[in-house]
């Protein structure tokens, strides 16, 4: 037979679990990834040539989520330690880690592979632009589109 305890950490660990999983349900970074506020925006609309590529990572996100999920079970996990004091103590330091960790597998579960563009406009102005990389394997000497639009650029074909 299960325990409430044990039922209540079961239920704390579906949560982070499900919490971790929509983060990694944001929005793209890519060339190709448009948010729906994008649609019928005007961009400016430049042209260049690739003049490098590397890769490069893109570091998850970093939002309460992981830390709080965490926290909650590391605190739950703790609290099985000892009793009395014994107890609280193990409740406050399980929680503490469980936020370190939560925090941690939240922003290395969201991490995403990006691409460095750089690009020789032909006004003759370098220009690097970093996008997740979508696949796209675009390649020195391929002529691109630059769109630019409120303070965010992108690399197209």
């Amino acid at each position: 037979m299960v325990n409430g305890q044990t039922m209540t950490t079961r239920a704390v660990l579906g949560a982070l679990v499900a919490a971790l999983m929509l983060g990694g349900c944001a929005a793209g970074m890519g060339g190709r990834d448009y948010a729906r506020a994008d649609a019928r925006r005007t961009m400016v609309v430049q042209f260049g040539t690739v003049a490098g590529v590397r890769g490069v990572n893109l570091e998850g996100t970093k939002t309460p989520i992981g830390t709080v999920t965490g926290a909650a079970v590391g605190g739950i996990a703790g609290s099985t330690i000892g009793s009395g004091k014994g107890s609280a103590v193990g409740a406050v330091l399980g929680a503490v880690v469980g936020g370190m960790t939560g925090a941690a597998v939240e922003e290395g579960t969201t991490r995403k592979v990006g691409v460095e563009v750089t690009v020789r406009m032909d006004d003759g102005q370098y220009l690097a632009v970093v996008q997740a990389d979508e696949g796209e394997n675009f390649r020195v000497g391929e002529r691109v589109r630059i769109l630019r639009d409120a303070g965010e650029t992108r690399v197209a074909r």
